[in-house]
Parts: C-alpha cells; sequence; structure tokens
C-alpha cells in the first residue's frame, strides 16, 4: 500500500472532510506516475507523426470519455496491461498543468485504489498549481 492509497482510503472515508482531500490532493500534486506511451507500431500510419524526441500517451476511450492512464508505480502499471509497455515519468503538477478537458485521467486501474479524475476536478487541481507557482514567483521576485 502506498503512501497515496493510505490518502486516498481517507478521502474515500469523508469526501466532505477538507483535511483529507488536501491530504491527497497534496500529495497527488507532488508525486510523479506512470504514463504509459504509444509505441513505433501503434504510431504507424497516424494522421500526424510525433516529433523528434516527442511522446504520445496512451489515451482510452470508455463509456464516451477518453482516459489519460496513470499509475503510481510501474508494477501496478505492467499488472494492467499485463505485459512491458513504454512509458514517462511525469509529476502530478505538470499533469495538471498540461491536461485540458475533456480529457479525464484513470489512476491505478485494475487496483483496489483507482480513481477516476474528472475534468472539473483537474481545472481545479490546474488552478490550484497556477497560484502556487504565482506565489512561488512573487517569492523569487522579492
Amino acid at each position: 500500500m502506498t503512501e497515496l492509497d493510505k490518502a486516498l482510503e481517507l478521502l474515500r472515508q469523508d469526501m466532505s472532510d477538507a483535511k483529507g482531500q488536501s491530504k491527497f490532493y497534496d500529495l497527488f500534486l507532488n508525486s510523479s506516475f506512470y504514463v504509459p506511451t504509444l509505441d513505433d507500431e501503434a504510431l504507424e500510419g497516424a494522421a500526424v507523426a510525433p516529433q523528434e524526441g516527442q511522446v504520445l500517451p496512451l489515451i482510452i476511450e470508455a463509456d464516451g470519455n477518453d482516459y489519460l492512464m496513470l499509475f503510481d508505480t510501474r508494477e501496478r502499471l505492467h499488472a494492467w496491461t499485463r505485459t512491458e509497455v513504454k512509458c514517462v515519468e511525469v509529476p502530478g503538477h505538470v499533469l495538471a498543468a498540461t491536461t485540458m478537458p475533456p480529457l479525464h485521467w484513470a489512476l491505478n486501474v485494475g487496483t483496489d485504489y483507482s480513481k477516476q479524475f474528472v475534468p472539473d476536478e483537474i481545472a481545479w487541481l490546474r488552478d490550484v498549481v497556477e497560484r502556487c507557482n504565482a506565489e512561488a514567483d512573487k517569492q523569487e521576485e522579492k
């Protein structure tokens, strides 16, 4: 059980508990996640080829929504894919800053600690990151 799992359990026990929400989301933003990426075979014939050094994340469609798959350990990623796959490690705050609607997130699919993030929740996290970055910029100017 990871620290993120423990924070998610606390959050699930009382969704209205501001302290539990704060702990989970703070931990999320300050953790890194493994994001599966498309391999060369999957990119063959793609309308737009990635530029040199660019990776394209695997997006899964389910119930009419597109999901970016996120895993807090490489082992969980490999258990979900049942094979070794290419992936990139991305900090949570970078995911929040760069994800735009209507994309959803699916965290730790296939485990007891999975969580779906909806676009409004992701937008709120992006706003938190932007405010923290602005505050840090002000501190550096002093």
